[in-house]
């Protein structure tokens, strides 16, 4: 008779081992997969919604400044006279 004796509980431990690891495995690889959607969400929605609103507000903040320095119409056609 041999001298190691491998018994049914260790035979099961290792398979309830090997399915907790397999359910890890794959509950990360979900996680991941929703990171990544979450992160093409953001390029492709959040971004370029986000750079739209920043230039609207820029413009009005940039025009603004350039008619204080007083490039308006008159800058540049001259008066108008009426």
């Amino acid at each position: 008779m041999p001298s190691s004796v491998v018994s049914v509980d260790d035979i099961s431990s290792a398979a309830s081992s090997y399915d907790s690891d397999e359910e890890y495995r794959l509950a990360q690889e979900e996680w991941e997969d929703s990171l990544q959607q979450l992160q093409q969400l953001a390029a492709v929605v959040l971004l370029p919604f986000f750079g739209k609103w920043l230039g609207r507000r820029w413009s009005h903040i940039a025009y603004a400044r350039y008619l204080r320095v007083g490039l308006g119409k008159a800058f540049f056609f001259g008066e108008q006279r009426a």
